[in-house]
């Protein structure tokens, strides 16, 4: 099967698993696996921040940073495509009590003047606005990537009005690679980042949260009443340390290969729009003679696996395992539909 269903479809390569059976552990909830503690000290210095909890899930980084950083009955700010809001369960409701104010962005990326506006003023009818979260690069928003300057606009709002600044950057890797930009950049502007290791950087699973000392030292309790503390956890943690190591550059493959296919998919009769694409992900409406399901059905036929992400748009992300080999095979049965 060529699957597109998503980034976190990837298997180990023969590097990563190498490192994951010669890695040191030991009881990371005693704080005394060597491997959880070489990557979380790694993730953290590569955005200058001092600490960082390794979690299961990009889903549990954000929720614990979520719940830290705000009270029940505190305001979060978003864009209405955020994976905090889509697809996190109702966890801001569920696990931290919040409401959440929804900004209509522009593929997933909000602006200064907006959050500026959705900010609640001081009052006991209104819910008080705490913290500002985004996400690069967007999902829903067909992979797309902030400019930096955008972000460092919208943290000059959150400095003026006492609001923290949350990154899912479950992609974050995907768009320094595009955008040419560093680590250490996100780290000055973001309070907390949530990155993600089981997705493009092909990791079988586990994500990292970074932020200050006392910051962490907090989420850590929270990561243990959500049921995240983990024991010999080295074997995985050393997949993200290779990963953060090894597979960070040939992220630009990926994108290499999205292109290939856009330019492909541009040809077709049945293909509409297609959100502009920077990164890996590729979104594009689906008219005529078949409907997005319908579509999807054909390509699983010829051992092509993709998503209908709503009954006329269909979502292609590219990974790893999608070699030169299998885009070409896909290639081939796009032309003979």
């Amino acid at each position: 099967m060529i699957d597109f269903r998503s980034d976190t479809v990837t298997r180990p390569t023969p590097g990563m698993l190498q490192a994951m059976f010669a890695a040191p552990v030991g009881d990371d909830v005693f704080g005394e696996d060597p491997t959880v503690n070489h990557l979380e000290q790694l993730s953290a210095s590569l955005f200058g921040k001092e600490a960082a909890l390794f979690c299961p899930s990009g889903t549990m980084t954000n929720q614990i940073a979520i719940k830290c950083h705000t009270q029940p009955g505190d305001e979060v700010i978003c864009d209405h495509l955020s994976h905090i809001y889509q697809y996190e369960g109702g966890g801001i409701a569920f696990n931290s009590g919040c409401s959440v104010r929804l900004l209509q962005g522009d593929r997933g990326r909000i602006t200064a003047a907006q959050v500026a506006a959705a900010i609640n003023p001081d009052d006991v009818h209104k819910p008080a606005t705490t913290l500002v979260s985004l996400e690069n690069t967007a999902n829903r928003g067909g992979g797309s990537c902030y400019h930096f300057a955008d972000i460092e606009a919208i943290k000059q709002v959150c400095l003026k009005n006492n609001l923290k600044l949350h990154l899912d950057g479950a992609r974050l890797f995907n768009a320094l690679v595009a955008k040419n930009e560093t680590c250490r950049q996100y780290g000055d502007v973001f309070d907390t980042i949530s990155i993600c290791l089981s997705k493009g950087l092909g990791a079988p699973v586990g994500s990292v949260l970074v932020g200050p000392a006392d910051f962490i030292k907090k989420a850590k309790r929270y990561r243990k009443v959500f049921g995240g503390g983990m024991r010999q956890a080295g074997y995985i943690a050393a997949a993200g340390l290779y990963a953060l190591e090894h597979q960070i550059a040939r992220l630009q493959e990926d994108h290499n290969h999205a292109q290939i296919l856009v330019t492909a998919l541009q040809e077709k009769d049945f293909v509409g729009e297609i959100l502009p694409v920077e990164t890996n992900i590729i979104i594009f409406e689906v008219k005529g003679r078949f409907t997005a399901p319908d579509l999807v059905t054909h390509l699983q036929r010829s051992n092509i696996l993709a998503i209908a992400i709503s009954p006329t748009q269909i979502r292609l992300v590219v990974h790893l395992d999608i070699t030169p080999a299998k885009i070409q095979d896909t290639l081939n049965v796009l032309k003979a539909l």
